[in-house]
C-alpha cells in the first residue's frame, strides 16, 4: 500500500471512530480536501496534519504512527514505538 493511501485509511478509521463526519472538519479542509486525502489521492502538509489531529483530538504523532503500522506492516505499536523510542534516544545523545 502506498503511504498516501495509508495515511488516508488511518484518518478515516480515526474520523470514523470518533463519529465524525467529514464535514465536521470545514474549520480546517473542505469536504473535498478530506475525501481525497481518505482516498489516497493527496499528501498533507505538516501543518495540515497538525490541523487533521486536532479536530479529531489525537496528537499528530497518532495518526502517523496509524499510518506506518498500516504501510509497514508492524506488528503492534509497541514495536513501532520501540524503535521510534530507540531512535529519538540516539538523536538526543548526538544532540548533547
Amino acid at each position: 500500500m502506498e503511504l498516501k493511501q495509508a495515511f488516508g485509511l488511518a484518518l478515516k478509521r480515526y474520523r470514523l471512530r470518533k463519529r465524525l463526519s467529514q464535514e465536521d472538519f470545514s474549520i480546517v479542509s473542505s469536504r473535498t480536501y478530506l475525501s481525497s486525502l481518505e482516498r489516497g489521492l493527496k499528501s498533507p502538509t505538516i501543518d495540515k496534519v497538525h490541523d487533521l489531529a486536532s479536530t479529531l483530538g489525537v496528537h499528530p504523532l497518532t495518526i502517523l504512527a496509524s499510518t506506518y503500522l498500516i504501510h509497514d506492516g508492524y506488528a503492534s505499536a509497541d514495536d513501532l514505538l520501540k524503535r521510534i523510542g530507540q531512535e529519538l534516544s540516539a538523536y538526543e545523545s548526538e544532540a548533547s
